[in-house]
């Protein structure tokens, strides 16, 4: 199957919206095609004109270090707006289903209820790992992608790569979404590297965790040339703003630094394990494979609520599928891990 029969048939004939930067991509000339404001802006920062909407400069670099072609780089305002795009291209409301395997991040789901598009849920095992026999089980002609997190959100272990990659092959006529938000994390090799093998693979990753770069709201999709450009086709014409371009050209300047934070982050995740384990309210440390630990505590409930209350704060997932009773923790620095496990004891002794 060609992967253009996937895609809604109205998008493949969509005539783009073009932009005035659309028509000339220079830096220099008298710019009098954007109805810009000729003087500056108010912050008397360079604002006033409109961001490259193709984030050329930034493609280049990130290419080099991901190993892809620019062209095979979507980039977008957070993990969120490829999520939502891929959706927007391969699903026909109240027709096409999508696939999650709970508990994973809610917003494949969200993204998904928004375009009215049906999503079947096929929980992951104990170990929360795939099953593989059931999700193969369900993926009837309807169901049109497979989302899987791995490292997985909130359990934050990594998926079995043979199975993830049975699915992949196996099933040609399903986009299978890797989304990789916390790969920095895990010691294992990216899928991005298996983009050129398999048409039907989206790979999703963010610079929110091991970049440390939350609050500029930026993530990054990786396929096939043909995929890519669905997706810059209906995305807004500027979706990435000039500020956040500019930072992460710095950043990508700078990734050697990336793994001396991972690092840092992991051994704090290896002290506080081993604190948490001299916890009498503590039930089970699930394996992780990112900046995060899924704890199983006695009276869970009632320990998030104390902790808020000493202003710690962290995750309550007790209402989420296999995971009663577990609060999620993401990884502080030894500073603030130290405080949560002494305000842990303090508020259960």
């Amino acid at each position: 199957m060609k992967i253009e029969q996937l895609v809604r048939p109205h998008l493949l004939k969509l005539k783009p919206y073009s932009s005035a930067r659309d028509e000339f991509d220079g830096s220099e000339g008298i710019f009098l095609d954007a109805n810009e404001n000729p003087f500056g802006s108010v912050t008397n920062e360079p604002y006033n004109r409109y961001p490259d909407p193709h984030q050329r400069e930034v493609k280049v670099k990130l290419a080099a270090i991901k190993s892809v072609l620019p062209n095979q780089i979507f980039l977008g305002n957070g993990s969120d707006e490829a999520i939502d795009l891929l959706i927007k291209v391969f699903c026909e409301p109240q027709k096409d289903l999508i696939m999650i395997l709970p508990p994973t991040y809610g917003m494949y789901k969200v993204c998904a209820d928004v375009q009215n598009v049906k999503v079947i849920e096929v929980p992951l095992t104990e170990e929360f790992q795939i099953d593989v026999s059931a999700v193969e089980s369900k993926l009837t002609s309807e169901v049109k992608m497979l989302w899987l997190c791995s490292p997985n959100n909130p359990s934050g272990n990594l998926l079995d790569g043979a199975s993830v990659l049975q699915l992949i092959k196996s099933h040609p006529e399903v986009i299978v979404v890797v989304d990789e938000a916390y790969i920095d994390f895990a010691n294992t090799e990216s899928f991005i590297s298996r983009i050129n093998e398999f048409e039907n693979l989206v790979v999703i990753q963010t610079f929110s965790k091991a970049w440390g770069m939350a609050g500029l709201r930026l993530g990054a999709a990786y396929s096939n040339e043909f995929i890519i450009s669905m997706l810059s086709k209906i995305k807004y014409p500027y979706n990435l703003n000039k500020l956040t371009q500019a930072e992460l050209v710095k950043a990508l300047d700078s990734f050697e630094k990336v793994p001396e934070i991972v690092s840092q982050i992991n051994l704090n995740k290896d002290w506080l394990k081993a604190e948490l384990r001299k916890l009498s309210c503590v039930e089970k440390i699930y394996p992780s494979d990112s900046n995060q630990l899924l704890v199983k505590f006695n009276q869970a409930d009632e320990l998030f609520e104390k902790l808020i209350r000493e202003l710690v704060i962290i995750r309550n997932r007790t209402k989420v599928q296999l995971c009663e009773g577990c609060l999620r923790i993401s990884i502080g620095t030894k500073n603030e891990l130290e405080t949560l496990i002494a305000t842990i004891k303090k508020v259960t002794s």
